[in-house]
């Protein structure tokens, strides 16, 4: 078995997202942008397809089943929602984005380095302009596998 294939075979399953820390480049700060419990789920497939679904952990439900505009862009606001296909070059994971909560990532390359310990997956994103803040960025984000 070749490493990519390794590497592919460590990252197939579901994942549950337990932390996502982002640093500003500029100043060093890092922060929680959503929030310390944070709720997301990256699926990796044998076949090469990836989504993932993130959100801040304290979104606040709308009144009714329709968002007024103001409820849906609260929702809207700290969501990161993509797929896609995926390929593996040493020890980064290419998302080839092919549908997306932000039109400006459809049709892009999104490069992140990945690390696979027995559970626990981290992925490392950036630096690269935040889609929580526009600023230049490092993001790190902890999952666990869904057993």
């Amino acid at each position: 078995m070749s490493e990519s294939k390794s590497a592919a075979a460590l990252l197939v399953g579901t994942w549950r997202l337990r932390s996502h820390r982002q640093q500003t480049v500029e100043t060093g700060e890092t922060f929680s942008p959503r929030g310390e419990r944070p709720s997301g789920l990256l699926t990796y497939t044998a076949d090469g397809r990836f989504s993932v679904l993130n959100v801040p952990g304290d979104r606040k439900l709308p009144a009714s089943v329709k968002p007024t505009s103001e409820e849906a862009l609260a929702l809207f606001d700290g969501l990161t929602a993509y797929a896609g296909r995926y390929t593996i070059v040493g020890d980064k994971v290419v998302h080839h984005v092919e549908v997306s909560w932000n039109q400006l990532w459809t049709g892009t390359d999104q490069v992140r380095g990945f690390a696979v310990a027995g559970d626990a997956l981290t992925i490392v994103a950036g630096p690269d302009p935040s889609p929580i803040d526009g600023k230049l960025s490092v993001s790190t984000l902890s999952w666990d596998r869904v057993r």
